[in-house]
């Protein structure tokens, strides 16, 4: 027999009576050769579990993250259907939902100014989207009948979204389904929440009149545009009776929370673009009401043009916000949620009937 075959049979030997003895004594651990492959390529040494590079925020869960009301098995449940290490797979989905749940209690113990801050500039930013919107559409209006132009021009609808969910800057549709999981699972209260919706719908909407009352205006005496085009813009906007705006302004809602849900799920910046590109493309070429964009739209007519009034634009902005309420909460947060919460119910399931499991054959070994 040469030595490498001896050697061979010596380690098969040994690790088939290593097995015979953990069969005996009851040891119910999974043996996982897979989890301790050397990898040269890398400079791992032998016998080392490999471990992924990427920590997840969900691999770092504490007992002061969950509600107090929740149980210990609950705790640890969540942390084990929550765990995602794996880069070479999507990410689960209790990772998604844990992930953002972290995120928005992190948001929740922000300061007031910090929100504020943060929600005033990205209705600045958002204001972009309108800014090129309304430029390309006085441009393409003079050769293109007015549908095909709004429609055309509506494409360049996601460069104000890039820049803010990118830039992370807080956007009230992105983050209504997002800010209300912690409520969903009783770790913030519902009055904080509130508070916060209040204080991002603020800050975008001042940010946004800003916007409109500096940059359209800027617009008009730069010749990108004129009155005329502000007025088709928002009458496109308008020309709907109210419970269409509703509902319209309800699937605007549930596809930003579904950006959210998207954008949390991806691991790479240029993913996210793609996601956020797509989605809000999709809100754009369909001409579904943004209450943040909307409300820039809608302001600039009351300022520079000559068909809306005051009356007129607190009615749209206030039916549009409650729409994309509704939308990203009900659709999304509340959905996504039950859907986890069904998940975790499985997996008590499972883990308790494997436990079962286990005690019967102990049992049935025992003399």
């Amino acid at each position: 027999m040469s030595k490498d075959t001896e050697h061979t049979y010596n380690n098969s030997s040994h690790s088939q009576a290593n097995e015979s003895d953990a069969n005996e004594i009851g040891d119910k651990r999974l043996i996982d050769d897979s989890a301790y492959q050397p990898s040269v390529a890398e400079g791992k040494d032998v016998g080392k579990p490999v471990m992924a590079d990427d920590t997840e925020a969900t691999e770092s869960l504490e007992d002061e993250d969950f509600s107090e009301d929740m149980s210990e098995a609950d705790k640890e449940t969540i942390k084990k259907v929550a765990n995602d290490d794996n880069l070479s797979q999507a990410k689960s989905y209790a990772s998604i939902l844990v992930e953002q749940v972290m995120d928005a209690k992190e948001t929740f113990e922000r300061s007031l100014g910090s929100l504020f801050t943060s929600a005033f500039t990205a209705g600045l930013e958002i204001g972009i989207s309108f800014f090129m919107i309304l430029s390309a559409f006085a441009l393409l209006s003079s050769v293109l009948p007015s549908q095909y132009a709004i429609v055309l021009a509506s494409l360049l609808y996601p460069i104000g979204f890039i820049i803010v969910v990118i830039g992370q800057s807080l956007l009230f549709t992105e983050q209504t389904s997002l800010l209300s999981l912690p409520v969903l699972n009783k770790i913030e209260p519902l009055h904080k929440l509130l508070r916060l919706w209040g204080i991002v719908i603020a800050g975008n909407i001042v940010g946004g009149c800003l916007f409109a009352a500096l940059m359209i205006g800027l617009g008009l005496n730069m010749q990108l545009f004129s009155v005329s085009d502000i007025d088709t813009y928002a009458e496109h906007i308008l020309g709907f009776r109210w419970w269409v705006i509703f509902g319209s302004a309800i699937l605007a809602g549930w596809m930003m929370g579904v950006t959210a849900w998207l954008v949390t799920s991806a691991r790479d910046t240029l993913s996210r673009i793609v996601l956020v590109t797509l989605i809000t493309g999709s809100i754009g070429f369909l001409g579904l009401h943004h209450s943040i964009v909307g409300n820039i739209e809608i302001f600039s007519a009351l300022l520079y043009g000559n068909t809306v009034s005051l009356g007129r634009y607190l009615l749209f902005l206030v039916v549009i916000l409650v729409g994309n309420t509704v939308g990203g909460v009900v659709f999304v947060a509340v959905l996504k949620n039950r859907t986890f919460l069904f998940q975790i119910e499985k997996v008590k399931e499972q883990t308790a009937s494997k436990q079962a499991e286990s005690k019967t054959s102990i049992n049935t070994r025992r003399p």
